[in-house]
């Protein structure tokens, strides 16, 4: 639609209003105060004729909330003097204020210039007009902008809400007390309401609090062609397209069948009360619930006031009297903080229900530090299981950056497996909270996964499991590099010569597919003239018959068929089949996880008795958390390799980025350490080589 034809769309809007208003019975309602305002009951909708423009979609607007002239949204105002919606509140709450917002009435953008008149509603005007064409970012109360959005911008610059963690934190920092205690210049900061693109984006937008040393979900992806407001809620009549939803939820059939829901991406227990099947809607209410009696217990044990909270009764906080609550710290105006973001978006547990848990979560554990009968969070979880833990390292790495790269984006976003898997390339990806259904399955109706025929791994050897679903977890989990990618970095370098060209070559992490095809794979540094074993031939040897494929956490009922007493992941580390005392420490009976344990650890301890013996080369530390794990005693990246060293290096990493090596295949990473160990210089009598 060409502009003209769009803005001669909106006087003609405008002017079909005016005329309903004109027209409208003498019995029709209207509250009139001030000179010049304006009715405050919706026009009646007025039957064009047949030569005059139809207005799209006028009768589904006409009995949406948006124009519903009786709500408080629209009246609170009505019995001020004057009659006028202030300018703190004109954007969201009248369509001249919308529109002096967008500066669609020649007024700067971004910000609202004058009181508005009581008597509008939210019209078609305030969404369609020349601005909101091209809109495509928000700024939201925290100062942060999303941009790229496209039409649902329209949506996000009222449903926001107005206070962020920045605003909470600088309220604090303006009254300038410490933690537990109150202060007089502390007030209650409401978020305000329906505040959906707030939870919606969680971090990338910082709606809740949220605690230092602490990282939350971010943007919350839904499946394709339904993560944006517009996509998921009819844009005129507000509702919920629910039909749509139970193309993949099954069972649904009304709004309140959603609070229902919980797919196999969320099966933690994250309040705590043993119950798994109910819908993430009443996973919130439970820790919500949780996170009162923490407060509670907070304003009575320190503030030294009871508390009490009132949904509907502004400012929602109260003391014992009833009166609005006075007694705040910095700690407890953070938690009421969070409860309230909890509350005052109602389809939080939709929009971006991990976020909120999140901030629930650690409202709970703050407060805890502080009260004397702790809220006991045992039984609680703060993020679902790896591959949906949005939050976490995996995922958010890239935030400041804006996208994974396409060197990382196979494995650390949404859509990088499809894309990889449909076109066999990689290229730079948004930044994911963690995977959705269809990054493993093509068909979200039907559950079906990506057919993967094989699996071509770091060292270039390229291996069929056998299993489909096996080759798609492989896809990731195979490592970066392999024993050929250290051989190219040393070349023809002196095995003990330090060299500037040589640098750590890190396998990456968790590279089961790689451990458990041994020398097949070759994901290790396999020495030269040595042998290793091959693939596991474990009698479940696939990564779906061992692991849940959603929890990824090990079927440990599966192993107890022939490893009686294995009741729980801890006993794995006590299984053993094969006789030998492999580190020489005169064990026999421990597990096999102990021996690879203890060889590990003399490994670690040889590399650095060489580096102490050899010139040139500064002493080694490590630290498996902090990137580039390998430093001097200074603290600095390590530099001073030698290949020798860097060999040995590479397969202590290897043992120890994947945390189950002695069930994957324990002979492979047992022959990797002890010739690393008698590589390097360490005495190996008494150790025995698979």
């Amino acid at each position: 639609m060409s502009r003209f034809r769009h803005t001669r769309l909106v006087v003609l809007v405008a002017l079909l209003m005016v005329l309903a208003a004109c027209t409208s019975s003498a019995d029709d309602t209207t509250t009139t105060g001030a000179e010049g305002s304006t009715p405050t009951t919706a026009p009646p909708v007025v039957e064009p004729a047949e030569s005059e423009l139809v207005v799209p979609f006028l009768a589904a607007w006409v009995g949406s909330g948006h124009n519903d002239a009786t709500a408080e949204a629209f009246v609170h105002w009505n019995e001020d003097d004057p009659q006028v919606i202030p300018t703190s509140c004109a954007k969201c709450h009248s369509t001249p204020g919308h529109l002096d917002f967008l500066g669609a009435d020649g007024s700067p953008f971004g910000s609202v210039e004058a009181d508005a008149p009581i008597g509008t509603t939210i019209q078609c005007e305030a969404c369609h007009n020349d601005v909101t064409i091209s809109l495509d970012s928000v700024v939201m109360p925290s100062g942060l902008e999303l941009t790229g959005l496209g039409d649902e911008s329209r949506c996000m610059n009222c449903h926001q809400g107005r206070e962020s963690k920045i605003s909470v934190d600088a309220s604090i920092t303006e009254a300038g007390v410490e933690e537990d205690t109150v202060s007089e210049d502390l007030g209650f900061r409401n978020i305000h309401y329906f505040a959906a693109a707030a939870t919606k984006y969680g971090t990338e937008a910082k709606g809740g609090y949220e605690y230092e040393g602490k990282t939350y979900d971010a943007f919350f992806v839904h499946v394709e062609g339904y993560s944006t407001c517009i996509q998921c809620h009819d844009p005129h009549t507000l509702e919920l397209k629910i039909a749509e939803c139970s193309t993949c939820h099954t069972g649904v059939a009304t709004v309140e069948d959603l609070r229902d829901v919980r797919m196999p991406g969320s099966l933690v227990d994250f309040d705590g009360d043993g119950n798994l099947e109910e819908g993430i809607y009443y996973e919130l209410e439970g820790v919500r619930g949780l996170l009162l009696q923490a407060i509670q217990a907070y304003a009575s044990e320190v503030a030294g006031t009871g508390i009490t909270y009132d949904a509907n009764a502004y400012p929602y906080f109260f003391d014992e009297a009833g009166k609005g609550f006075g007694a705040w710290t910095p700690r407890l105006l953070k938690a009421a903080y969070n409860y309230q973001v909890s509350l005052k978006d109602p389809g939080a547990f939709a929009h971006g229900g991990k976020y909120i848990l999140e901030l629930m979560y650690d409202s709970i554990e703050n407060l805890n530090e502080a009260i004397s009968s702790p809220i006991d969070m045992t039984a609680m979880h703060r993020i679902d299981h790896g591959h949906f833990a949005g939050s976490e390292e995996a995922f958010r790495h890239w935030d400041e950056d804006g996208a994974v790269p396409a060197s990382c984006s196979r494995c650390h976003s949404a859509g990088g497996v499809p894309l990889y898997l449909q076109e066999g390339v990689t290229i730079t990806q948004p930044t994911s909270n963690g995977f959705n259904c269809s990054t493993c399955h093509n068909s979200t109706s039907e559950w079906t996964r990506y057919e993967v025929l094989d699996v071509t791994f770091p060292s270039g050897a390229t291996i069929d499991s056998g299993d489909q679903n096996a080759n798609l977890c492989m896809t990731c989990h195979q490592g970066r590099e392999s024993g050929a990618s250290v051989d190219r970095r040393i070349g023809d370098t002196g095995a003990d010569t330090v060299s500037d060209t040589l640098g750590f070559i890190n396998v990456h992490y968790l590279p089961a597919g790689a451990t458990l095809f041994g020398s097949e794979a070759a994901g290790g540094y396999q020495y030269a003239g040595q042998t290793y074993a091959g693939a596991n031939d474990h009698p479940i040897a696939t990564c779906t018959g061992c692991h849940s494929a959603h929890t990824l956490q090990v079927e440990v009922e599966a192993c107890g068929g022939c490893h009686q007493g294995t009741n729980s992941e801890e006993d794995l580390q006590d299984i053993r089949i094969t006789a030998g005392d492999f580190d020489g420490d005169g064990d026999e009976a421990e597990g096999i996880a102990g021996e690879v344990e203890t060889m590990r650890e003399a490994l670690l301890a040889a590399m650095q008795a060489y580096a102490d013996a050899t010139d040139g080369v500064s002493p080694i530390v490590y630290d498996a958390h902090a990137y580039p794990y390998f430093f001097n005693d200074a603290g600095e990246s390590y530099s001073t390799w030698t290949p020798r060293l860097l060999r040995a290096a590479y397969n202590y990493q290897y043992a120890t980025k994947d945390p189950g090596a002695f069930a994957h295949n324990p002979a492979y990473v047992l022959e990797l350490l002890y010739d690393s160990l008698a590589d390097i210089g360490a005495d190996v009598t008494g150790l025995i080589r698979p």
